[in-house]
C-alpha cells in the first residue's frame, strides 16, 4: 500500500465516522422511518382504532411535507442559519423536533391531534435531511467516493430502520403511546447536540470548492432544471419505492387473514432490511472497481421480481423466512440508485436534489401504499395478489428509464476521476479554473 493510498483510505475512514453516527441517529428518530412509522400505525390501529385505508391516509397526509422536499433541498443550499450551514439546521431543527414529540407526549390523542403534531415533526426533519443529505452527496463527490457513501448511507439507514421495525411490535405491545414519543423526543434531541461537531475530515474547506457553489434563486433554479442528469434518479426512486404490497395491506394481510400478532409484521420488515446489508456489501467491492452503468443494469434486472415471493406467502413463518431472499434481492439496486442520485447533483444544489429524491420516494411510497390499501379493501381474496403483480410490473419499467441517464455520468467507478463531469462543473458555474493535472482522488 503506497503512503498516498493510505493517507486517502484514513481520510475516508475518518469521513465514514462522522457520518455513521448521524446516520444511525437521524434513521432512528425519522418519524416517516420505518421505526417509528410503524409504531404510529400501531397507536392508530390499537389505540384509536383506525382501519387499513384509514391508516394508510394518515400515511399519506403525514408525508405531505416531504412531497415538497424540492422547497426544503433549495433552503439548504440557499439559508445559512446561525452561520453554520448544514450544522445550524441539526441544532435547530432537531431541537424543535424534539418538543413537537414532547408535546405530543404530554396532549391526549385523537387522530386530529397525533396528525398535527407528527406534520411538525415531519418539517423538522425534511430540514435534517436536506441538511444531512446535501452534505453527503457534496462531499461523495469531491472525494469520488459517492459509490461508497452510498453504501454506508443505505446501510445505516436499514440497520436502524430493522432494529427499529424489529422492536416496534415491542414497543407497540409494552409501550404507551407517550412513552413511545418521549422516546422519539431524545432521539431528535441527540442530534440537535450532533450539530455542535465539526471535523476537519468532513468541514475543511468542503464549501469553498466549486462542486459547492451557487448562484441566486432564480440562477439555481435555472441551473436545476437545466441540468437533464436530475430526471433519471428522481423518476428511477420514485419507481423503485412503489411497492402498493409491501407496507398496510400486508400488515392488516398478515394480522386479519393470516392471524399473525402485531410483532409479526415488524419482524418481516426487520428481517427484510437486515437481508440487504450482505448486497450492500458485494456493491461496496464492485464499486471500485466496476463502473456504475453496469451496476445499475444489473441490479435493476435483479430486482425486477423482487417482490414476487409476496405472493407465495400462507403463514406467518413463511413470511419471515421469505423476507430474506427478498431483501437480497434489493441492495445493488438501492445503493446503485443512490450511488446515481449523488453523481447527478448539480453544483451547490446537493440538497435540493437530494431532497427531490427524497420528496419522490416518500410520494412513492405514500401512494403505492394508498392503492395498494384500496386494492386490498376491494378484494380481499385477491388484492394483495393484484399488488404484489403491479409492484412489478413497475420495476420492469425502470429498465427503460436507466436509458436517459447521461453516459458519461456512469461511466466511471467509485474514486476515479471523470474529466468530463469535472470540466462540465466548471462550465455550469462560470468558471474558467482547470483542472489540477495529475491531482489524487481523496
Amino acid at each position: 500500500m503506497t503512503p498516498d493510498s493510505t493517507n486517502t483510505d484514513m481520510k475516508s475512514g475518518a469521513v465514514f465516522g462522522y457520518f455513521a453516527p448521524l446516520t444511525l441517529l437521524l434513521y432512528l428518530s425519522l418519524p416517516n422511518g420505518y421505526g417509528f412509522d410503524v409504531a404510529m400505525t400501531f397507536i392508530l390501529k390499537d389505540h384509536l382504532h383506525a382501519t387499513a385505508e384509514q391508516v394508510a391516509q394518515f400515511r399519506m397526509l403525514m408525508g405531505i411535507p416531504l412531497y415538497f422536499g424540492l422547497c426544503f433541498g433549495l433552503a439548504r443550499d440557499l439559508w445559512n442559519p446561525f452561520g453554520l450551514r448544514d450544522r445550524g439546521f441539526l441544532i435547530l431543527f432537531g431541537s424543535i423536533a424534539a418538543l413537537a414529540f414532547l408535546w405530543l407526549s404530554l396532549t391526549p390523542l385523537t387522530v386530529n391531534v397525533m396528525l398535527a403534531g407528527m406534520l411538525l415533526a415531519v418539517v423538522c426533519f425534511a430540514f435534517i435531511s436536506s441538511a444531512y443529505q446535501g452534505l453527503l452527496a457534496l462531499v461523495g463527490q469531491e472525494r469520488l467516493m459517492s459509490g461508497r457513501l452510498s453504501v454506508l448511507w443505505n446501510t445505516l439507514i436499514n440497520l436502524p430502520f430493522a432494529i427499529a421495525a424489529l422492536a416496534a411490535g415491542y414497543i407497540a405491545e409494552h409501550l404507551s403511546p407517550q412513552q413511545t414519543f418521549r422516546l422519539a423526543a431524545a432521539f431528535a434531541a441527540l442530534i440537535a447536540l450532533y450539530g455542535i461537531l465539526k471535523p476537519r475530515s468532513v468541514y475543511d474547506h468542503t464549501y469553498d470548492q466549486p462542486v459547492a457553489r451557487g448562484t441566486t434563486l432564480a440562477g439555481d433554479l435555472r441551473r436545476l432544471f437545466r441540468h437533464r442528469a436530475i430526471y433519471p434518479p428522481v423518476l428511477i426512486i420514485f419507481m423503485f419505492q412503489f411497492s402498493p404490497g409491501s407496507n398496510t395491506p400486508l400488515q392488516y394481510y398478515l394480522s386479519d387473514v393470516l392471524h399473525a400478532p402485531d410483532s409479526v409484521y415488524g419482524a418481516f420488515q426487520g428481517i427484510f432490511l437486515l437481508s440487504f446489508l450482505p448486497a450492500f456489501a458485494l456493491y461496496a467491492y464492485l464499486c471500485k472497481r466496476v463502473a456504475l452503468k453496469k451496476l445499475l443494469w444489473v441490479g435493476t434486472l435483479i430486482v425486477v421480481p423482487q417482490m414476487m415471493p409476496l405472493a407465495l406467502i400462507h403463514s406467518a413463518t413463511g413470511a419471515l423466512l421469505l423476507a430474506v431472499p427478498i431483501g437480497l434481492m434489493g441492495g445493488i439496486a438501492f445503493a446503485a440508485y443512490g450511488d446515481l442520485s449523488m453523481r447527478s447533483c448539480p453544483p451547490g444544489l446537493q440538497g435540493t436534489l437530494m431532497m427531490m429524491v427524497a420528496g419522490g420516494y416518500e410520494l412513492a411510497w405514500r401512494g403505492g401504499d394508498m392503492l395498494g390499501a384500496w386494492l386490498y379493501a376491494r378484494s380481499p381474496a385477491h388484492g394483495f395478489l393484484h399488488c404484489v403483480l403491479v409492484t412489478a410490473a413497475v420495476y420492469a419499467l425502470i429498465l427503460p428509464v436507466l436509458l436517459l441517464i447521461p453516459k458519461e455520468l456512469i461511466a466511471t467507478a467509485d474514486g476515479e476521476r471523470n474529466p468530463v463531469v469535472e470540466a462540465g462543473v466548471l462550465a455550469e458555474i462560470g468558471e474558467a479554473v482547470p483542472a489540477v493535472p495529475g491531482a489524487a482522488a481523496t
